[in-house]
């Protein structure tokens, strides 16, 4: 790796980096700390980077202080893990700061974690950031030793979505004419999704495309040298068809069979870990099913509305209900989960004393009926303090059987209800 090339992607970005538009995401950075930021391709992991530099600037640092790579910079996607070291060397010949390190999608290179546990151990500061999982898996986390603190980035929640089409919320926004434009809104968000750098595209669905592709090729295919291919892409339609309800592996694979594909229970098992890692899919277990039960069924839900979308056929009962997972996990995490036991219930959160049902309608009696009922019943074996029905558009409230239940609209649920372990 020759090292003119080196000092001169220092260069470039120093400049660069100091004049980027941003639109502020919340997100909590320790002074001192370190950090590994990951998600899903285009979350906007990158822009965290940008954010914090541009806060330091405004604090005073210097833009030459700034040490910036980005490892799928094509002029040095080919430096090897022995080469790392030449970055720090190379600034230290162009500067005499010491430099606030940010090493941008390093997952890329083979070995990098020992390079960042050396930065750290020689006590300077750095940022890093990658679109894998394995990132945080118990080998790495060993050789890091603690040494940085983990931050999951998401795509734009509902609120950070309105504030990039200049629209603030205050307490009464629901009752005011900007109502209108949040529901209208919420049309976009709902089928298209929050990654940010799809908003100021015209054809969403085919940079969409584009991006689930460079997922499943990037991310999964070449990085876990997957051979069955065919079997993945399928398996990916099946879970996005599945998303209203739990499957079990063993399902999966008489689906993939019944289709010609030779695939065994353990070779799902390891592509359903390949789409968690490349941040595609999360996946909810029964709250009252064994741990051994818990691995072998769960819903499975896509961090994206809109890469849900590409899969599905009249698809808004499934996007509803995935964008309520979405907006809980980023909440909960592990703590979310499912319940079926005699009854049905979406999502539950016993720690928080927290039952949700989706129903994208409650205008049909036996509808209304079942989703209540099942809140009531669980009520009686489950200490629930708040009851909700999340639906497209009806708002009101249920008193039955000694509990109230919520019925509320997506939109204004999404917009009232900010997560606050992640950016939103």
């Amino acid at each position: 790796m020759e090292k003119d090339i080196i000092k001169q992607i220092i260069l470039n970005q120093q400049e660069f980096i100091s004049q980027v538009k941003l639109l502020p995401r919340k997100v909590s950075i320790e002074e001192n700390g370190n950090y590994v930021f990951v998600g899903i391709r285009r979350a906007g992991k990158t822009y965290m980077l940008y954010q914090h530099i541009q806060q330091l600037l405004k604090d005073g640092h210097s833009k030459q202080e700034i040490l910036f790579i980005n490892f799928e910079d094509e002029r040095i996607t080919d430096i090897k893990k022995e080469e790392l070291h030449l970055i720090v060397e190379c600034y230290k010949e162009m500067f005499a700061f010491e430099p606030i390190i940010f090493l941008d999608e390093i997952q890329n290179i083979e070995g990098w974690e020992h390079f960042a546990r050396r930065l750290a151990d020689e006590k300077r500061q750095v940022f890093i950031t990658g679109s894998n999982a394995h990132m945080l898996s118990r080998e790495i986390a060993s050789t890091l030793g603690g040494r940085y603190l983990m931050q999951e980035i998401y795509p734009f929640s509902f609120t950070e979505y309105l504030e990039y089409h200049h629209i603030t919320l205050d307490a009464h926004w629901h009752l005011a004419p900007i109502r209108t434009d949040v529901v209208r809104l919420f049309e976009g968000y709902f089928y298209n999704g929050g990654l940010p750098e799809s908003f100021s595209y015209t054809d969403k669905r085919a940079w969409l495309t584009s991006l689930y592709k460079k997922i499943l090729y990037s991310d999964i295919v070449i990085r876990n040298n997957v051979r069955n291919e065919p079997s993945l892409r399928l398996l990916v339609r099946k879970l996005a068809d599945s998303v209203l309800q739990p499957i079990a592996i063993k399902r999966l694979q008489n689906i993939l069979q019944g289709d010609g594909s030779k695939v065994t229970r353990e070779t799902i098992s390891s592509y359903l870990g390949y789409l968690h890692d490349a941040y595609l899919i999360f996946s909810l277990c029964n709250f009252n099913d064994s741990i051994p039960q818990r691995e072998g069924t769960k819903k499975h839900y896509f961090y994206d509305n809109g890469i849900l979308n590409l899969f599905l056929f009249q698809p808004e009962t499934k996007l509803l209900e995935n964008i309520a997972a979405i907006h809980l996990y980023k909440q909960y995490g592990e703590a979310l989960f499912y319940y079926n036991k005699n009854v049905e219930v979406d999502f539950v959160v016993p720690d928080a004393g927290l039952a949700i049902q989706v129903s994208y309608s409650l205008r049909d009696e036996q509808t209304r009926n079942r989703e209540v009922n099942a809140l009531v019943s669980l009520s009686r074996s489950m200490n629930i303090s708040t009851a909700l029905i999340i639906s497209k558009d009806q708002e009101e409230t249920i008193e039955q059987d000694g509990i109230d239940i919520k019925i509320i609209p997506v939109w204004k649920w999404l917009a009232e209800t900010k997560c606050t372990v992640c950016p939103s």
